[in-house]
């Protein structure tokens, strides 16, 4: 598999490498004044500064309200329970709190949403079976 490379508006550099160094445990990459790279999970991620807002908007997806423009990353149940672990301890606030969904239907997965400081809402999720990541129900 070959990495992705997504950029993302930022409003706070500052925050948002700390965010993403310190709260996920990304190791920074290469940086400007204006925007800082890291490793997300083996993914190129990188933050620019801008000063434009993000607008919100949501779809309901198995009784949830999910925000969209969102990106993330799918992760082992592990490491899924790792992370979600220490995003609560750091007392992030969730949009969605880890949770299990489609419930003994395809796809049942593992998923949590949060923002980061910008704004820019982020969901790691978890198959029990990654053979269910594309299947079609």
């Amino acid at each position: 598999m070959k990495p992705f490379h997504l950029a993302i508006p930022v409003n706070d550099l500052k925050a948002s490498i700390k965010f993403y160094s310190e709260v996920l445990g990304c190791c920074r990459g290469r940086s400007s004044k204006s925007w800082a790279d890291f490793n997300f999970f083996g993914h190129q991620l990188v933050c620019h500064v801008s000063p434009e807002k993000n607008n919100q908007v949501t779809n309901a997806v198995d009784g949830e309200d999910v925000p969209i423009p969102h990106f993330g990353i799918i992760l082992d149940m592990q490491d899924f329970n790792k992370i979600a672990s220490r995003l609560q301890k750091k007392e992030i606030k969730f949009i969605i709190e880890p949770t299990l969904r489609f419930k003994g239907e395809p796809g049942e997965q593992k998923t949590m949403f949060f923002y980061d400081p910008s704004f820019n809402a982020i969901e790691i999720k978890a198959f029990n079976d990654s053979k269910e990541i594309f299947r079609v129900s």
